[in-house]
């Protein structure tokens, strides 16, 4: 099912972005020329009536994003295991005493040695997608990695430090 997004210019204030949902209520997100943002859920019955505006800084609008995007790219990759057979999603913590922390993802060559792509990573609460060659790794950051149970263990043992070299 495709979700439309309906963009709104807002003249002398912004644009005004609203999705409906399966449920039939709209949420919309009001975007200011200032920058701030509102979340906004509207009435039902009268679609320009708001029932709640609820401000939002910079910070929380990128942590709400992350919130929704990460919960949506988990759930897609579990969708995606259940279509290809012998491909797996997994989560790998990079312990503190991995050689790899403070040193780039590229570094790892974790994709050329084990077939087995890093698509994620979480770090506190963000969610940082398609990260590339550049990323540096951090303490405790967990990895979402796809590809073949073996090469989920190979990624696993070159995070841990093992065959790091």
């Amino acid at each position: 099912m495709r979700v439309r997004v309906e963009q709104t210019p807002l003249p002398g204030i912004g644009v005004r972005h609203d999705l409906v949902t399966s449920s039939g209520r709209t949420v919309g997100v009001v975007s200011h020329r200032t920058g701030r943002r509102d979340l906004v859920l509207y009435d039902v019955d009268d679609p320009d009536a708001s029932l709640a505006s609820i401000p939002l800084t910079d910070d929380e609008a990128e942590a709400l994003a992350d919130v929704l995007g990460a919960s949506l790219m988990l759930g897609q990759l579990a969708g995606l295991r259940q279509q290809a057979a012998g491909l797996l999603t997994e989560q790998v913590a990079i312990p503190a005493g991995s050689m790899f922390v403070g040193r780039r993802l590229g570094d790892t060559r974790a994709r050329t040695r084990t077939g087995a792509s890093i698509v994620a990573v979480l770090r506190d609460r963000e969610v940082i997608a398609s990260p590339g060659p550049s990323f540096i790794f951090e303490a405790n950051d967990v990895v979402v990695v796809v590809g073949t149970r073996q090469g989920l263990d190979g990624v696993t043992a070159i995070l841990a430090g093992e065959n790091g070299g």
